[in-house]
């Protein structure tokens, strides 16, 4: 067969191959194995001639496909960037500018500016444009070789952009019969992700979205598509006697090639020097910058007592695993592994972390004192550990002590910016304890792109749902309703993923009966969820079911208070108003009382507002106002602010021209906010 047969058949391989990729190109889950079939092939057959005809991936053809499409549509009139990634198959809109930035070298929301100017990649440009950029490389090659300057070229210098130091550690494998060395062969891997993670040059995604590949059947460059990165680690290993056997391949993912493969053999003893020497290794070939910095961090020892390390392992291994009894288990473990030697600053770290877990979220706490005295001893003999520091500020959250926290909680961020750990906990951070709507989706937007592709579905929605709630509270309504589906489509029984789909569609069409609907449907699979309890009590408080609130509110109460669970204060307020319509004095003084109780005690930036809310209730318009006027002075608020004035007790001062006044500034400040993020967000790459 002749060269231009093989282009020809080439050609119309792959125009069948577009033809069937733009008839399904809206639908976000046509991919590899959905063109397969459709093409009546074998999924490896595909792979293989889409990468012999293009040199791409099969995912890779199909996301260039949907871009394609995307910048026709964007190039017409009357779409918005949200509308045109449905459109192309992106059910997330940051996602879709994030690839279309990578493929075009601007955002989407470039577009209107350059047609008829930049449109296409490099590849796709005009010969005569092409020709003169090329004679301009060609003078300046000339140039820089007249000056003794050698240049070695590869396909990736002349990419339009810089590659990613991006990277994932799959779960390396257990090449012994011994089962019982699988806790000592995930320790080698997590050490190795440990010290990548202190690396800021890099983004090192999760160990829970590379656990989903343990048993994968994908080729490498299908993971690396789904996780987002240019670089893969695979790793085997076995202990033999006193020696450890470990097998290591660097893997560029982009074309499917290994970098180096390379043998480990050491000394047991000698562990702590391989993990910082695979570390070092890998950083290098990916010409990842490695600070004098977090070089000292990455050579610390956690210990010289080998068998303080292995129980040390053990318990890292059952924290993994979750769950009460195993953090328990844990805690035991780490405590042999103290007694062994008393300065492992990590194991008391490890120790203050399991604690804190086990007393989060209880109205009685009983682990403060523990966790105080594990976290100053871990921060005593490791200053510059990320994980002690992240231990002393989780004791400053459980004793509520947020302001003290956050030095803490930001530095250990710093020590180990790649930590999916801390950045998800900042995210809840900022959130719950220090609300900070701007940190929260900034921390939140990070989570996911650390952590791609969960290892299990209900952690993939749990991410997408933080994401999610971010966006809604910072007024981006339409991108979280996105997410909230990507949560539900992950796990459809995340009953805090239902919950939040009503709030957000309340948010985006203002209408009760379609958050009612959604609410319902969850109550109905279970009616102990306090979440929905309180939401169902609010709505129909709000729209003048009395009857039907008071008796959510009151189960709400019930339970709540059985639990000994320290949360949604507000509902105070309304059952405050529900028993006084009832003529229960006593009871409805009781939870004004509560409430405010709750509302002087505020150490947060919204202790302003739920004075104002109680004073409305009351009804004192001019101490609300008073307590509105210094609300608006504070920011990265939460859009659920600007409904303060649609509440049923606040309504009666809408027209009093002091109330309209302040809550102008409110709800100016807010939006101005939202566009500030906006722009500071897409700078950095994550929206």
């Amino acid at each position: 067969m002749s060269v231009s047969d093989a282009n020809s058949i080439n050609s119309d391989f792959l125009s069948q191959v577009t033809a069937v990729i733009m008839e399904n190109v809206s639908d976000e889950r046509f991919g590899v194995s959905e063109l397969a079939g459709k093409m009546h092939m074998s999924r490896s057959n595909l792979l293989r001639r889409i990468r012999q005809a293009t040199r791409q991936s099969a995912s890779q053809f199909i996301r260039e496909i949907r871009l394609k499409r995307g910048m026709e549509l964007l190039g017409g009139a009357g779409y918005t960037v949200s509308e045109v990634a449905h459109q192309v198959g992106f059910s997330s809109t940051s996602y879709f500018i994030k690839c279309f930035r990578e493929y075009y070298g601007y955002p989407p929301g470039g577009v209107g500016k350059r047609v008829g100017k930049e449109e296409l990649p490099s590849a796709e440009i005009p010969a005569k444009r092409r020709i003169n950029r090329w004679l301009l490389v060609a003078l300046a090659a000339a140039m820089i070789i007249a000056l003794g300057i050698t240049i070695y070229w590869t396909a990736r210098s002349v990419s339009p952009t810089p590659i990613e130091k991006s990277i994932a550690v799959l779960p390396f494998k257990n090449d012994s019969s011994d089962s019982a060395n699988v806790y000592l062969i995930n320790g080698l891997m997590e050490s190795t992700l440990n010290h990548l993670q202190q690396i800021k040059d890099l983004r090192v995604v999760s160990r829970t979205s590379a656990e989903k590949y343990r048993h994968a059947t994908l080729s490498i460059p299908e993971m690396a598509d789904e996780l987002q990165v240019n670089y893969v680690v695979e790793g085997s290993g076995q202990k033999v006697g006193n020696r450890i056997l470990l097998n290591i391949q660097l893997i560029d993912a982009q074309h499917d090639s290994h970098l180096w493969a390379r043998q480990y053999e050491r000394e047991i003893t000698d562990i702590f020097q391989l993990q910082q020497e695979i570390a070092k290794d890998i950083a290098k070939e990916v010409q990842a910058i490695v600070t004098w910095e977090e070089q000292k961090r990455i050579e610390q020892i956690p210990t010289t007592d080998l068998a303080a390390y292995d129980l040390f392992l053990q318990a890292t291994e059952l924290m993994r695993q979750g769950g009460r009894t195993n953090l328990e288990a844990a805690i035991v473990l780490l405590g042999k592994a103290i007694a062994r030697d008393d300065e492992f600053a990590l194991a008391y770290a490890v120790t203050a972390i399991a604690y804190y877990y086990l007393d989060a979220f209880q109205q009685e706490r009983q682990y403060g004192d523990s966790i105080g005295a594990y976290a100053d001893k871990s921060v005593l003999y490791g200053p510059s550990s990320a994980e002690c520091l992240f231990a002393k500020g989780l004791y400053y959250v459980n004793q509520k002590a947020y302001e003290s926290a956050i030095p803490y909680l930001e530095k250990a961020l710093e020590y180990k910016p790649n930590s999916p750990l801390i950045i998800h906990f900042l995210s809840d951070f900022y959130n719950w304890y220090v609300p900070n709507t701007a940190k929260y989706l900034e921390y939140a937007l990070q989570g996911v792109r650390l952590d791609p592709a969960a290892h299990d579905s209900a952690t993939a929605s749990m991410n997408y749902l933080h994401l999610s709630n971010a966006l809604v509270q910072t007024g981006f309504i339409d991108e979280s309703l996105q997410y909230i589906e990507q949560s539900i489509a992950y796990n459809p029984h995340n009953p805090y993923a239902s919950w939040l789909k009503a709030v957000v569609v309340y948010a985006k069409y203002r209408e009760s009966a379609k958050a009612e609907k959604l609410l319902l449907a969850e109550f109905a699979k279970d009616s102990t969820q306090l979440h929905i309890l309180q939401e169902l009590g609010k709505l129909y408080f709000h729209t003048g079911d009395d009857k039907a609130a008071f008796r959510y509110y009151e189960r709400f109460f019930q339970l709540r208070d059985a639990q000994q669970l320290d949360l949604f204060h507000t509902v105070d307020l309304d059952m405050a108003i529900l028993w006084s319509k009832q003529g229960n004095r006593e009871k409805s003084e009781y939870h004004f009382a509560r409430f405010k109780t709750f509302a002087d005690n505020d150490q947060s930036i919204y202790r302003h507002m739920h004075l104002a809310l109680y004073d409305a209730y009351q009804g004192n318009a001019s101490s609300m106002i008073g307590h509105l006027r210094l609300f608006s002075k504070e920011d990265n608020y939460q859009y659920w602010i600007l409904l303060f004035k649609d509440d049923i007790m606040v309504a009666r001062f809408k027209d009093n021209p002091a109330f309209k006044a302040v809550f102008d500034v409110i709800e100016t400040k807010f939006w101005n906010k939202n566009k500030q993020v906006r722009k500071t967000l897409e700078e950095k790459g994550l929206l």
